[in-house]
């Protein structure tokens, strides 16, 4: 124990040297805003006595004065933004007492243990993390409008204290898939902070650099007028000037806090949580996979997961069936689980799930028709199933605007509809034609050059030149493209419309459609508002469908550029606006706002956006999946870990992938024919649409 009290000792020493490092700071910004008005206070006095006299002091003196009263009227308006800036909050979910009294009987025990005060309160993040949190901000009071009061302090005013401990922040996913035991051993060094945090150089220091950090934040956004914008210029400038010099010593502060909190708890289960460390890992692993591969669907087709701490435990243990390394952990799930200690688990597991959908896809804070929860026994229906049928449905709307014939000559009778047949016959690839090739520099700097493939340049926005051309039996005009009539597969020239360059490349959430979402952005013809090289990720696009058909290059095109409209038509529903006309600009030029703002959503988008090509994979394999279920009696199924997935006879079939991009890449449909033969799928059928 000496060894161990040693050890503590040192640590706080070194942050409290730190701390005070970081106050110095702060006093000599205070000597040097100072120092004017105390040398106008020299020459004031030596006037009244008769000591600094002449022209020359009286102008000195006037000059240094009125110098000094700005200095001093700038340092106070730094000084007053820095104390009534907001510091940045984590959006948690409140833990009351009452609902969890185990939980913070365990925590109260587990601080006596290790001598320190106990946190003033617990909240739950979505997230594998665990820390301390200060909110005795004065500014973290009660929110002014209902709209952000998941994004405040969740602890309340009632319960807030001028010099409170800080508040408890626990991952969510810990207190589902760990033991007591392993949740206590976790916690302990995160507790052991609270010590260190109540020491009042150390208050004092963080206090000081959060209210910098939140200047910052604070002037960063543009003003309405000039004077106000270089107001916000200077405070600003003064601020990060202070942030870097105090930077260094910030950080060896809260690293010998943290050497302190961790010698601290070595004196309580420090055996059980070096294997509770790995059940970090894998927590952390099995959450993310569950985000990006389970809910993002979901969150897509307006449904948010209200169960996503259950299905986390899901997660892992089918992680810990199919692997042999993991097997052993699947045996402590006969051990009590830490969400006991809550008293109804179940409804802190849906706040924080919506809590999720909004922190990383941004969905609404209240559930409605178009943002409804789902069950995980609902979620093969209520999401897979209708995400298939919605991308199939776009699908061949985009197929319509191209002007894709829906039955090819000689067809049966009643075979006009939506069939796999129609797909896989305008990606076949034929002799004469040839995948995409790379964008080659010297074609780039002679515009005239045109690769000759035998096509007519001009229906293809990502398309090479030549190569998102207009086939003889499309029936489409060279340099045009209309929106088909719905049910159709002819154009219409009342619905053309133009494209949005940036829009196009830039694919988002894919929401459900209706009747009224049938018009789709076409191709723009070559010269209209292609911009190859204009540094909006045009060129990145034209990159990543290199290699593929022309047909599928120019398909994906128009996949990717329907995908931001609906996107854009969202985003104008949810904030009371008309979605703007095709081709106008919609970024913050056209509307004048600013887009970063500290209430901004999502915080932490899950993934960046979809390429060209991805979306086209992902298009094809739905509209397979529901020939597949529509005419062989498939299902769709989750996969706790690879997440929609299709069923066929009970049975997981997961060998659709390298099918459908040979089909992508190469134009060859033989592989994927099989493989429908093999299940028995007829592509020439219909199949059902949302």
């Amino acid at each position: 124990m000496t060894g161990i009290g040693g050890g503590v000792e040192l640590g706080a020493q070194a942050a409290r040297s730190r701390a005070l490092a970081v106050l110095r700071v702060r006093s000599r910004a205070l000597a040097v805003a100072l120092l004017p008005a105390a040398v106008a206070v020299i020459l004031l006095a030596g006037g009244s006595t008769g000591h600094l006299v002449g022209g020359g002091w009286d102008a000195a003196r006037w000059a240094v004065s009125v110098l000094a009263l700005l200095v001093l009227a700038a340092t106070a308006a730094v000084a007053l933004v820095v104390a009534r800036a907001r510091p940045a909050v984590t959006p948690t979910v409140a833990v009351a007492e009452e609902s969890a009294p185990d939980l913070y009987r365990m925590v109260r025990d587990l601080a006596d243990r290790l001598d320190v005060p106990a946190p003033s309160a617990i909240a739950l993040t979505p997230d594998c993390d665990s820390w301390l949190e200060d909110r005795t901000h004065p500014a973290h009071g009660p929110p002014p409008a209902r709209d952000h009061d998941d994004l405040s302090d969740p602890v309340g005013p009632a319960r807030r204290r001028s010099a409170a401990a800080p508040v408890l922040v626990i991952g969510s996913p810990f207190l589902w898939w760990m033991r007591v035991g392993e949740l206590r051993a976790v916690l302990a060094p995160v507790v052991a902070g609270t010590g260190p945090a109540a020491h009042p150089d150390i208050a004092a220091a963080r206090r000081f650099i959060r209210g910098l950090d939140a200047a910052v934040a604070a002037t960063s956004t543009d003003g309405r007028g000039p004077l106000t914008r270089a107001a916000r210029g200077g405070i600003g400038g003064v601020s990060r000037l202070l942030l870097r010099g105090c930077r260094v010593h910030a950080a060896e502060m809260e690293r010998g806090v943290a050497a302190a909190a961790a010698e601290r708890a070595q004196a309580v289960d420090y055996g059980l949580r070096i294997v509770a460390q790995e059940q970090v890992g894998l927590a952390y692993a099995g959450w993310d996979r569950l985000l990006t591969r389970v809910a993002l669907p979901a969150w897509r087709m307006g449904r948010w997961p209200s169960r996503l701490d259950v299905g986390v435990v899901a997660a892992l243990t089918e992680l810990s069936r199919r692997d042999r390394l993991a097997e052993g952990f699947a045996s402590r799930l006969g051990e009590r689980p830490a969400c006991d200690l809550l008293e109804e688990p179940g409804l802190m597991d849906e706040a924080v799930s919506l809590l999720a959908a909004r922190l990383f896809h941004g969905g609404p804070a209240e559930t409605g028709p178009d943002w409804a929860p789902v069950g995980w026994e609902e979620y093969p229906e209520e999401v897979v199933d209708r995400a298939w049928r919605t991308d199939a449905a776009r699908l061949h709307r985009v197929l319509d605007t191209l002007g894709v014939r829906r039955a090819a000559e000689g067809a049966a009778p009643g075979t006009d509809g939506p069939t796999l047949s129609r797909v896989l016959d305008h990606l076949t690839t034929t002799p004469a034609e040839a995948p995409v090739p790379a964008r080659d520099p010297a074609a780039d700097a002679d515009p005239d050059a045109t690769p000759d493939t035998g096509a007519t340049p001009g229906t293809a926005h990502h398309a090479a030149p030549g190569t998102g051309t207009a086939t003889p039996d499309t029936g489409a005009t060279p340099g045009t493209a209309h929106h088909a009539a719905p049910g159709t597969g002819t154009a219409t020239p009342d619905d053309q419309a133009t494209s949005d360059p940036q829009a196009a490349t830039t694919p988002g959430p894919q929401p459900l459609t209706t009747p009224d979402d049938q018009a789709t952005t076409a191709p723009a013809a070559p010269g209209s508002a292609d911009h190859s090289d204009d540094g909006n990720g045009t060129e990145d696009d034209d990159d990543d469908l290199a290699g593929t058909t022309p047909r599928g290059a120019a398909l994906a095109a128009g996949l990717s550029a329907q995908l931001a409209r609906e996107e854009a038509r969202t985003q104008a529903l949810a904030s009371g606006t008309a979605p703007p006309p095709p081709g106008t600009t919609t970024g913050p030029a056209a509307t004048g706002t600013a887009l970063w703002d500290d209430r901004a959503l999502p915080l932490l988008p899950l993934q960046p956006p979809r390429t060209g090509r991805e979306i086209l994979t992902a298009h094809i394999t739905a509209m397979v999946c529901c020939a597949a279920m529509d005419t062989a009696g498939a299902t769709p199924g989750l996969d706790w870990l690879d997440g929609p997935t299709l069923l066929v006879d009970g049975a997981r079939r997961a060998d659709l992938a390298p099918h459908v991009r040979s089909l992508v890449e190469t134009g060859d449909p033989a592989p994927l024919r099989a493989w429908l033969s093999d299940l028995g799928v007829r592509p020439e059928k219909p199949v059902r649409l949302v």
